[in-house]
Protein backbone atom coordinates (compact mmCIF):
# COMPACT_ATOMS: atom_id res chain seq x y z
CA UNK A 1 0.00 0.00 0.00
CA UNK A 2 1.50 3.35 -0.96
CA UNK A 3 -0.32 6.63 -1.27
CA UNK A 4 -4.11 6.89 -1.44
CA UNK A 5 -6.41 5.05 0.95
CA UNK A 6 -10.21 5.21 0.66
CA UNK A 7 -12.39 5.00 3.79
CA UNK A 8 -16.06 4.03 3.77
CA UNK A 9 -18.42 5.01 6.62
CA UNK A 10 -20.96 2.69 8.16
CA UNK A 11 -24.34 2.97 9.84
CA UNK A 12 -24.92 6.36 11.44
CA UNK A 13 -24.22 8.59 8.43
CA UNK A 14 -27.68 8.11 6.92
CA UNK A 15 -29.81 11.19 6.30
CA UNK A 16 -32.72 12.14 4.09
CA UNK A 17 -31.48 13.34 0.72
CA UNK A 18 -28.26 11.32 0.70
CA UNK A 19 -27.13 10.22 -2.73
CA UNK A 20 -29.52 12.67 -4.37
CA UNK A 21 -27.09 13.57 -7.17
CA UNK A 22 -25.85 10.01 -7.72
CA UNK A 23 -28.89 7.92 -8.62
CA UNK A 24 -29.32 9.56 -12.03
CA UNK A 25 -25.58 9.26 -12.67
CA UNK A 26 -25.68 5.48 -12.14
CA UNK A 27 -29.13 4.29 -13.29
CA UNK A 28 -28.08 0.68 -13.93
CA UNK A 29 -26.73 0.15 -10.41
CA UNK A 30 -29.76 1.93 -8.96
CA UNK A 31 -32.07 -0.40 -10.88
CA UNK A 32 -30.05 -3.44 -9.75
CA UNK A 33 -30.34 -2.31 -6.14
CA UNK A 34 -34.10 -1.83 -6.48
CA UNK A 35 -34.48 -5.33 -7.90
CA UNK A 36 -32.44 -6.93 -5.10
CA UNK A 37 -34.09 -4.97 -2.28
CA UNK A 38 -37.65 -5.03 -3.60
CA UNK A 39 -38.17 -1.29 -3.15
CA UNK A 40 -36.90 2.01 -4.52
CA UNK A 41 -33.62 2.92 -2.86
CA UNK A 42 -33.87 6.37 -4.46
CA UNK A 43 -37.22 7.04 -2.78
CA UNK A 44 -35.94 5.67 0.53
CA UNK A 45 -32.93 7.99 0.50
CA UNK A 46 -34.73 11.03 -0.92
CA UNK A 47 -37.94 10.96 1.09
CA UNK A 48 -37.14 8.80 4.14
CA UNK A 49 -40.77 7.57 4.28
CA UNK A 50 -41.95 6.86 7.83
CA UNK A 51 -38.40 7.43 9.08
CA UNK A 52 -37.25 4.11 7.60
CA UNK A 53 -33.68 5.34 7.14
CA UNK A 54 -33.22 4.92 10.89
CA UNK A 55 -34.42 1.31 10.80
CA UNK A 56 -31.45 -1.07 10.53
CA UNK A 57 -33.27 -3.16 7.92
CA UNK A 58 -33.22 -0.15 5.59
CA UNK A 59 -30.24 1.81 6.89
CA UNK A 60 -27.56 -0.72 6.04
CA UNK A 61 -28.60 -1.37 2.40
CA UNK A 62 -29.10 2.37 1.80
CA UNK A 63 -25.68 3.31 3.15
CA UNK A 64 -24.03 0.51 1.16
CA UNK A 65 -25.64 1.63 -2.10
CA UNK A 66 -24.81 5.32 -1.62
CA UNK A 67 -21.24 4.48 -0.59
CA UNK A 68 -20.82 2.41 -3.76
CA UNK A 69 -22.15 5.17 -6.01
CA UNK A 70 -20.06 7.80 -4.22
CA UNK A 71 -16.94 5.69 -4.76
CA UNK A 72 -17.60 5.35 -8.49
CA UNK A 73 -18.07 9.11 -8.75
CA UNK A 74 -14.80 9.73 -6.90
CA UNK A 75 -12.90 7.09 -8.88
CA UNK A 76 -13.99 8.70 -12.14
CA UNK A 77 -11.56 11.56 -11.53
CA UNK A 78 -9.11 10.17 -8.96
CA UNK A 79 -8.57 6.68 -10.33
CA UNK A 80 -8.22 3.50 -8.30
CA UNK A 81 -6.78 3.84 -4.78
CA UNK A 82 -3.85 1.94 -3.31
CA UNK A 83 -5.86 0.56 -0.41
CA UNK A 84 -9.19 0.76 1.39
CA UNK A 85 -10.99 0.11 4.63
CA UNK A 86 -14.53 0.56 5.85
CA UNK A 87 -15.97 1.14 9.29
CA UNK A 88 -18.27 -1.78 10.21
CA UNK A 89 -20.83 -1.92 7.36
CA UNK A 90 -18.42 0.13 5.23
CA UNK A 91 -16.10 -2.88 5.05
CA UNK A 92 -18.44 -4.43 2.48
CA UNK A 93 -17.97 -1.33 0.32
CA UNK A 94 -14.19 -1.53 0.66
CA UNK A 95 -14.27 -5.15 -0.53
CA UNK A 96 -16.63 -4.27 -3.39
CA UNK A 97 -14.39 -1.39 -4.43
CA UNK A 98 -11.41 -3.78 -4.55
CA UNK A 99 -13.33 -6.25 -6.70
CA UNK A 100 -13.51 -8.99 -4.06
CA UNK A 101 -17.31 -8.75 -4.13
CA UNK A 102 -19.61 -7.68 -6.94
CA UNK A 103 -22.01 -4.82 -6.23
CA UNK A 104 -24.96 -7.21 -6.19
CA UNK A 105 -23.31 -9.82 -3.99
CA UNK A 106 -22.24 -7.16 -1.52
CA UNK A 107 -25.77 -5.76 -1.36
CA UNK A 108 -27.30 -9.20 -0.78
CA UNK A 109 -24.83 -9.82 2.05
CA UNK A 110 -25.60 -6.44 3.58
CA UNK A 111 -29.35 -7.03 3.32
CA UNK A 112 -29.03 -10.37 5.10
CA UNK A 113 -26.71 -8.87 7.71
CA UNK A 114 -29.29 -6.16 8.41
CA UNK A 115 -32.08 -8.71 8.78
CA UNK A 116 -30.10 -10.94 11.14
CA UNK A 117 -28.61 -8.22 13.32
CA UNK A 118 -31.80 -6.15 13.30
CA UNK A 119 -33.61 -8.95 15.07
CA UNK A 120 -31.39 -8.62 18.16
CA UNK A 121 -32.51 -5.93 20.60
CA UNK A 122 -30.00 -3.86 22.53
CA UNK A 123 -28.34 -0.48 22.84
CA UNK A 124 -25.01 1.25 22.21
CA UNK A 125 -23.31 4.29 23.67
CA UNK A 126 -20.17 6.21 22.72
CA UNK A 127 -17.72 7.20 25.46
CA UNK A 128 -15.22 10.05 25.03
CA UNK A 129 -12.28 10.90 27.24
CA UNK A 130 -11.62 7.52 28.86
CA UNK A 131 -9.23 4.88 27.51
CA UNK A 132 -9.86 1.16 27.23
CA UNK A 133 -8.20 0.26 30.52
CA UNK A 134 -10.23 2.79 32.49
CA UNK A 135 -13.52 1.77 30.88
CA UNK A 136 -12.89 -1.91 31.55
CA UNK A 137 -12.08 -1.09 35.19
CA UNK A 138 -15.34 0.86 35.61
CA UNK A 139 -17.42 -1.88 33.98
CA UNK A 140 -15.84 -4.59 36.14
CA UNK A 141 -16.15 -2.56 39.35
CA UNK A 142 -19.87 -2.09 38.69
CA UNK A 143 -20.45 -5.70 37.59
CA UNK A 144 -21.56 -4.80 34.06
CA UNK A 145 -20.43 -8.12 32.58
CA UNK A 146 -23.00 -7.93 29.77
CA UNK A 147 -21.67 -4.58 28.48
CA UNK A 148 -18.81 -4.83 26.00
CA UNK A 149 -16.45 -2.48 24.16
CA UNK A 150 -17.34 -3.00 20.51
CA UNK A 151 -15.80 -0.08 18.58
CA UNK A 152 -12.21 0.97 19.21
CA UNK A 153 -12.48 4.15 17.16
CA UNK A 154 -9.61 6.13 18.72
CA UNK A 155 -7.66 5.62 21.97
CA UNK A 156 -10.24 7.71 23.83
CA UNK A 157 -13.37 7.24 21.70
CA UNK A 158 -14.89 3.85 22.34
CA UNK A 159 -18.37 2.44 21.80
CA UNK A 160 -20.12 0.04 24.17
CA UNK A 161 -22.97 -2.36 23.47
CA UNK A 162 -25.30 -4.48 25.57
CA UNK A 163 -28.87 -4.77 26.88
CA UNK A 164 -30.58 -1.34 27.19
CA UNK A 165 -30.88 -1.40 30.99
CA UNK A 166 -27.28 -2.45 31.41
CA UNK A 167 -26.09 0.25 29.02
CA UNK A 168 -28.07 2.84 30.98
CA UNK A 169 -26.44 1.80 34.25
CA UNK A 170 -22.99 1.75 32.64
CA UNK A 171 -23.54 5.26 31.27
CA UNK A 172 -24.17 6.54 34.79
CA UNK A 173 -21.03 4.82 36.11
CA UNK A 174 -18.82 6.09 33.27
CA UNK A 175 -20.11 9.63 33.63
CA UNK A 176 -19.27 9.50 37.34
CA UNK A 177 -15.81 8.15 36.45
CA UNK A 178 -14.99 11.34 34.54
CA UNK A 179 -15.86 10.62 30.93
CA UNK A 180 -15.86 13.79 28.83
CA UNK A 181 -19.04 12.62 27.13
CA UNK A 182 -21.32 9.59 27.25
CA UNK A 183 -23.88 9.61 24.44
CA UNK A 184 -26.48 7.01 23.50
CA UNK A 185 -26.45 6.08 19.81
CA UNK A 186 -29.63 5.99 17.73
CA UNK A 187 -29.48 2.25 17.07
CA UNK A 188 -31.66 -0.60 18.31
CA UNK A 189 -29.10 -3.42 18.53
CA UNK A 190 -25.87 -4.34 20.37
CA UNK A 191 -23.78 -4.52 17.20
CA UNK A 192 -20.38 -6.24 17.17
CA UNK A 193 -20.92 -7.76 20.61
CA UNK A 194 -21.24 -11.37 21.78
CA UNK A 195 -25.00 -10.74 21.93
CA UNK A 196 -24.87 -11.09 18.12
CA UNK A 197 -23.41 -14.63 18.25
CA UNK A 198 -26.50 -16.31 16.81
CA UNK A 199 -26.70 -13.77 13.97
CA UNK A 200 -23.01 -14.39 13.17
CA UNK A 201 -23.54 -18.16 13.11
CA UNK A 202 -26.58 -17.90 10.83
CA UNK A 203 -24.78 -15.50 8.48
CA UNK A 204 -21.80 -17.86 8.22
CA UNK A 205 -24.01 -20.86 7.49
CA UNK A 206 -26.09 -19.05 4.90
CA UNK A 207 -23.17 -17.68 2.89
CA UNK A 208 -20.39 -20.25 3.40
CA UNK A 209 -20.34 -21.05 -0.33
CA UNK A 210 -20.24 -17.46 -1.62
CA UNK A 211 -17.37 -16.97 -4.02
CA UNK A 212 -15.03 -14.01 -3.66
CA UNK A 213 -12.20 -12.72 -5.83
CA UNK A 214 -8.70 -11.67 -4.89
CA UNK A 215 -8.84 -7.95 -3.96
CA UNK A 216 -7.07 -5.75 -6.53
CA UNK A 217 -5.59 -3.71 -3.68
CA UNK A 218 -5.27 -4.28 0.08
CA UNK A 219 -8.44 -4.00 2.17
CA UNK A 220 -7.86 -3.81 5.92
CA UNK A 221 -10.17 -6.08 7.93
CA UNK A 222 -12.01 -4.65 10.94
CA UNK A 223 -11.65 -8.02 12.67
CA UNK A 224 -7.85 -8.32 12.52
CA UNK A 225 -6.59 -4.84 11.57
CA UNK A 226 -4.62 -6.58 8.83
CA UNK A 227 -5.22 -6.98 5.08
CA UNK A 228 -7.94 -9.42 4.08
CA UNK A 229 -6.85 -12.71 2.53
CA UNK A 230 -9.20 -13.95 -0.16
CA UNK A 231 -9.73 -17.37 1.42
CA UNK A 232 -10.65 -15.79 4.76
CA UNK A 233 -12.96 -12.97 3.62
CA UNK A 234 -16.34 -14.62 4.22
CA UNK A 235 -15.21 -16.14 7.50
CA UNK A 236 -13.95 -12.74 8.62
CA UNK A 237 -17.19 -10.95 7.67
CA UNK A 238 -19.24 -13.49 9.61
CA UNK A 239 -16.98 -13.34 12.68
CA UNK A 240 -17.01 -9.57 12.64
CA UNK A 241 -20.76 -9.54 13.32
CA UNK A 242 -20.10 -10.50 16.95
CA UNK A 243 -16.57 -9.10 17.32
CA UNK A 244 -15.36 -5.49 17.76
CA UNK A 245 -14.45 -2.91 15.14
CA UNK A 246 -10.67 -2.44 15.49
CA UNK A 247 -10.64 0.89 13.67
CA UNK A 248 -7.80 2.62 15.50
CA UNK A 249 -5.55 -0.44 15.06
CA UNK A 250 -6.44 -0.59 11.36
CA UNK A 251 -5.48 3.05 10.81
CA UNK A 252 -2.29 2.57 12.85
CA UNK A 253 -1.32 -0.44 10.72
CA UNK A 254 -1.47 1.73 7.61
CA UNK A 255 0.24 4.78 9.11
CA UNK A 256 3.12 2.78 10.57
CA UNK A 257 3.90 1.44 7.10
CA UNK A 258 2.83 4.43 5.02
CA UNK A 259 3.10 7.55 7.19
CA UNK A 260 2.51 9.87 4.22
CA UNK A 261 -0.60 8.11 2.96
CA UNK A 262 -3.48 10.32 1.85
CA UNK A 263 -6.91 9.28 3.12
CA UNK A 264 -10.14 9.97 1.24
CA UNK A 265 -13.48 9.48 3.02
CA UNK A 266 -16.54 8.66 0.95
CA UNK A 267 -19.72 10.60 1.65
CA UNK A 268 -20.35 13.93 3.29
CA UNK A 269 -20.01 12.84 6.92
CA UNK A 270 -16.59 13.81 8.30
CA UNK A 271 -16.54 11.47 11.30
CA UNK A 272 -13.87 9.20 9.78
CA UNK A 273 -11.62 12.18 9.03
CA UNK A 274 -11.98 13.42 12.62
CA UNK A 275 -11.09 9.99 13.99
CA UNK A 276 -8.11 9.80 11.62
CA UNK A 277 -6.79 13.13 12.91
CA UNK A 278 -7.14 11.93 16.50
CA UNK A 279 -5.29 8.66 15.81
CA UNK A 280 -2.53 10.49 13.94
CA UNK A 281 -2.17 12.89 16.84
CA UNK A 282 -1.92 9.99 19.30
CA UNK A 283 0.77 8.32 17.17
CA UNK A 284 2.76 11.57 17.06
CA UNK A 285 2.56 11.92 20.84
CA UNK A 286 3.67 8.31 21.31
CA UNK A 287 6.58 8.77 18.93
CA UNK A 288 7.58 11.98 20.70
CA UNK A 289 7.52 10.26 24.10
CA UNK A 290 9.66 7.41 22.76
CA UNK A 291 12.26 9.86 21.44
CA UNK A 292 12.21 11.73 24.75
Amino acid sequence: MSETVVMFPGQGVQEAGMGRELFDEYPDLTAEADEILGYSVRRLCHDNPDGLLDDTLYTQPAVYVVNALEYRHWRGTAGEPDGALGHSLGEYNALEAAGALTFGTGLRLVQARAQLTGAVRGAMTVVLGLDEERIRHVLAANHHEDVEIVNFNTPTQLVLAGPPDSIGAAEVALDAAGAASVRRLAVSGPFHSSHMARAATEFAARFRHIGVEEPRFPVIANLTARPHRREEIMRSLAAHIDHPVRWADSIRWILERHPRATFEAMGKARILIRMLKRIRSELSLTAGSARG
